[in-house]
């Protein structure tokens, strides 16, 4: 038999009492005296229209040498066995929160706010291109998370096929390995100006290079992507979670040399680069990784440069030199800032992350209207 089944059979307490009662003789009232409570006060229980409060409980343990748990115990059985079934999409929709961050999606508008749970399922398989909820394709991909590559989390894989399915919209010219480098070579121009930032997007379509900017997920983790929708079409993919200058510029930078060594190229879109939490002087990287931190790493700012300024200078790097460095490398203050605060982190062990911070300045809003977002209360409509 069933637990169901056997809990639908349970007894109200009073059948119970009733039993001990017959046992040791004794009658309701003898129960009321021993109690020291009115006949009337223990009538409800036993005809089963009042359940057994844990004073009760008490009480009756003493009377019958038997302990309030057990009460208790014949209480809560009943009342299960009473209850009416719970509606099954719950589980159903906590099996599909455990898993994905369904509700910020329906935040988001990535999906159709609806109590229906078979309509919510079709669309999450939708969204996966999947046909089984626990089958989400298994993409190849590198995920670096605390210094070592692992197994790409779902809120990871959200965002990911938002990024794609974003990007497949997006009209672009055939992709030129030639006007990306191009492209490249006149971003050097932007890296003075944080404003300038609003000329990457057009810089990489022209390039026929898909950019897409997403939000993202809550614990998510995830700077950039970059992957192929086919062997001619890359796309890039940025969160901007750290809105600083310099995390941008290294991104970006970053994510173009995957491009640009066509890193995923023969995989199609089974192939996705995940770059969790970029440490320019991570250890352990795959070697595609550690070359994709060194052009990053030089391209926001010529690392000989920088050593020598860290040697002759740490532990006293004044500002006034720091911005002097700066001028001299034509590049932005929190640029530079950034890369020195990684040197001084590799090279001394030292936490430098708030010296100088206010240099490393915001630059998302010089994004809006220029690249395509999706995110910050304001979704992109894609066809699924």
């Amino acid at each position: 038999m069933s637990i169901a089944a056997m809990l639908k059979e349970v007894p109200h307490p009073g059948e119970f009492i009733r039993d001990e009662l017959d046992a040791r003789g004794w009658a309701q009232r003898d129960l009321a005296y021993i109690l020291g409570v009115k006949e009337q006060a223990i009538n409800p229980i036993m005809s089963g229209k009042r359940g057994i409060s844990p004073d009760m409980a008490q009480s009756l343990s003493k009377a019958f040498g038997i302990s309030a748990e057990y009460f208790l115990n014949l209480q809560k059985a009943y009342e299960l066995s009473v209850a009416r079934e719970a509606d099954p999409a719950i589980e159903r929709r906590a099996k599909l929160q455990s898993v994905f961050p369904i509700r910020e999606m329906i935040k988001r508008e990535w999906f159709e706010d609806t109590q229906d749970i078979s309509l919510l399922e079709a669309q999450v398989m939708r969204f996966f291109r999947t046909n089984a909820l626990d089958q989400v394709p298994c993409l190849v991909h590198n995920a670096k998370k605390g210094g070592e590559y692992s197994e790409t989390t779902p809120l990871q894989w959200a965002w990911l096929f938002r990024v794609m399915q974003i990007a497949e919209e997006i009209i672009v010219p055939a992709y030129s390995e030639k006007k990306l480098l191009a492209a490249l070579a006149e971003m050097e121009r932007f890296l003075v100006d944080p404003e300038e930032i609003r000329n990457v997007p057009r810089a990489l379509n022209d390039a026929g290079v898909r950019f897409v900017v997403v939000e993202t997920l809550p614990k998510a983790n995830i700077d950039g992507v970059c992957f192929w929708l086919d062997q001619k079409s890359p796309v890039i993919g940025m969160t901007c979670r750290h809105d600083r200058i310099d995390n941008f510029w290294f991104v970006l930078r970053h994510e173009i040399e995957h491009l640009l060594n066509k890193d995923g190229q023969r995989e199609k879109i089974s192939s996705e680069r995940v770059d969790v939490d970029l440490d320019p002087e991570a250890e352990n990287l795959p070697e595609e990784e550690m070359r994709a931190n060194r052009a990053a790493s030089q391209f926001c700012a010529d690392q000989d440069a920088l050593d020598s300024f860290v040697i002759r200078k740490y532990p006293y790097m004044a500002e006034r030199d720091t911005l002097g460095l700066a001028r001299r490398l034509q590049r932005h203050p929190g640029i530079v800032v950034g890369q020195l605060q990684f040197k001084m982190a590799a090279q001394y062990k030292v936490n430098k992350y708030s010296w100088l911070a206010k240099h490393k300045v915001k630059i998302r809003q010089f994004l809006k209207g220029a690249a395509t977002m999706d995110g910050w209360g304001d979704p992109v409509p894609v066809s699924l």
